[in-house]
């Protein structure tokens, strides 16, 4: 049974990595949670399975794939027939596709901006009508987005940097009612990082004033606190979450 009182959040790419973390964190402040994934069906069902019996709220699982538009509006036709509500989006769901300059292709460039960004502004297009006052945004971007180190990843940078003019931009359209803001993580110890060669690891550790990739639990935290009513006048901004640069 549902319980009304509970606030919801829908986490896109949420099955994995930062987005499993940002649901758990969610999860521990009594909110009820959409996970919404694309591939991953077993991590997704497992997750939901390990919510609701460790935190004893609501859990959905809803496969879309954000960059069809048909997609989205269904994921969201089923949220507000279960919740009737949504409090808190985060769009956490994206990819890269990382090589030399000109192995890159149109295609894959074009793949990458349909989810990261043009799927980040479907996603909040068709919710924002179902959004409560006093609701939050969240988009997580990148510094990728920020800095310009790496051109085997600038077709990925270039959506992140779009997810933070995106934001600004919702800022001011759903404003006062709904506050938007990113995260732009650094180095996070995901499944991906993990397969990075060993030397190229260590350079970009050296790189970070704490020495060290941060944790997917440190990244949910400063998300779940842009949602908490102790970030109530935080609108329009990108945090940096890196560990500091040297």
């Amino acid at each position: 049974m549902i319980i009304v009182n509970k606030k919801v959040v829908l986490i896109t790419g949420a099955s994995r990595g930062i987005g499993r973390s940002i649901a758990i964190e969610f999860a521990k402040n009594n909110y009820n949670i959409i996970i919404n994934y694309l591939n991953s069906h077993e991590a997704a069902k497992n997750l939901k399975e390990e919510i609701e019996k460790k935190y004893q709220v609501e859990c959905l699982t809803i496969k879309a794939d954000i960059s069809k538009e048909e997609e989205v509006e269904k994921m969201i036709k089923k949220v507000i027939d279960k919740f009737s509500k949504v409090d808190v989006l985060v769009n956490n769901a994206g990819i890269a596709i990382d090589t030399i300059f000109m192995d890159k292709t149109i295609d894959n460039f074009k793949k990458i901006l349909d989810t990261n960004l043009i799927g980040t502004f479907i996603v909040c297009k068709h919710i924002a009508k179902y959004l409560n006052d006093n609701s939050s945004i969240i988009n997580i971007s990148s510094t990728n987005g920020i800095d310009t180190n790496y051109p085997y990843s600038m077709d990925y940078d270039a959506s992140k940097a779009g997810v933070i003019n995106l934001t600004k931009n919702l800022a001011i359209e759903l404003a006062p009612h709904t506050r938007v803001n990113s995260v732009a993580p650094g180095w996070v110890e995901t499944d991906m990082s993990k397969t990075l060669d060993n030397s190229f690891l260590k350079n970009e550790t050296n790189k970070i004033l704490l020495n060290r990739f941060a944790k997917p639990e440190e990244i949910a935290k400063v998300v779940y606190f842009l949602a908490s009513d102790s970030a109530s006048y935080i609108n329009g901004t990108v945090i940096r979450v890196d560990g500091g640069k040297k």
